[in-house]
């Protein structure tokens, strides 16, 4: 399978073969989605509510956030927790991460679902790396890293894995790469000339190889690390899209309760444990991911870029 076969498989998934109602009994378990007041994190959390797991929304707009806990209780009888986190800000990051420990003694699952899809070049994180890695890359890289020892004493204590579920994209075929020398600085000509559609997609196969680099490094912690394709959905990633990309893009859109079904799979089927390290796609299935992402020289270079980044913070 290569990247034609990906992106036709993308466009027509055919029929899901895995639904909510297949989620196991999730009482006892301590969950957070990142991004999860709006699109598919909040039907991601409304399907866990619905299967009694404790969750945290881990996001920055407490309103927004607020309201969504609302209509959540509304349609589960269960209410979701709020979590602070700007993934665009690394101090608000490590903020995040110490108010979770503050209360919670387990993590099980952490689904990296938050994200920014091509704002304004111009923009940047308040560290001054580029908008859209810094959110989707770099902050879910480092939140993670601050929950990695709560989840392995979890998987320990259980005597199950934890699991870490990153949210990837199809756009990571069309990076396949890297370039380090456009991930940071407002006026960088470098980062401004590449554009906002590329920086998406470098984020995203950034996302995906950080997936399989994570697997390689903590599947003896008892971590399993899984990336995930949740399909073109309609959603609110396309609010910076213009008319001409919506009337490219919308009829290949599904509808937002679709994207969650690949990512609760691979956070909650006993099955999809064995996925661990690898991309699944539409929907809840094993698929073909871009060559690079898992080579191992590859996912090294940005661990150590993102663990450089991270540690005078």
């Amino acid at each position: 399978m290569g990247i034609v076969q990906s992106i036709f498989l993308a466009i027509f998934p055919g029929k899901p073969k895995f639904s909510v109602d297949e989620i196991p009994d999730l009482t006892g378990q301590v969950i957070i989605v990142t991004g999860a007041n709006t699109g598919i994190g909040k039907e991601t959390v409304k399907a866990l509510l619905a299967h009694n797991a404790k969750v945290y929304i881990a996001a920055r707009n407490e309103e927004k956030t607020r309201a969504a806990i609302h209509d959540l209780k509304a349609a589960t009888g269960k209410e979701a927790y709020y979590l602070h986190l700007d993934l665009a800000e690394l101090k608000a990051i490590k903020q995040a991460a110490a108010e979770f420990l503050s209360k919670e003694q387990r993590l099980h699952v952490l689904f990296n679902n938050g994200g920014v899809m091509t704002p304004p070049i111009e923009e940047t994180t308040a560290d001054d790396y580029d908008l859209t890695f810094g959110t989707n890359a770099l902050g879910h890289f480092y939140f993670t890293s601050l929950l990695l020892p709560i989840m392995s004493a979890t998987a320990k204590e259980t005597g199950r894995p934890s699991r870490v579920v990153t949210t990837c994209s199809l756009a990571s075929f069309f990076a396949g790469s890297i370039d380090y020398e456009t991930l940071k600085g407002a006026s960088n000509p470098k980062r401004l000339k590449k554009g906002s559609q590329y920086m998406y997609a470098q984020s995203k196969f950034a996302n995906l190889v950080f997936a399989v680099e994570l697997a390689r490094r903590y599947s003896e912690e008892g971590i399993v690390s899984i990336g995930v394709n949740p399909g073109n959905i309609q959603s609110d990633l396309q609010r910076y899209f213009g008319t001409l990309e919506h009337i490219f893009i919308d009829w290949m859109l599904f509808p937002t309760p679709m994207g969650a079904l690949t990512q609760l799979y691979a956070g909650t089927a006993l099955e999809a444990e064995k996925y661990t390290g690898q991309f699944l796609v539409p929907w809840a299935r094993p698929g073909y991911m871009p060559g690079p992402a898992a080579d191992a020289g590859i996912g090294k270079k940005l661990w150590d870029w993102m663990e450089a980044q991270v540690a005078e913070v």
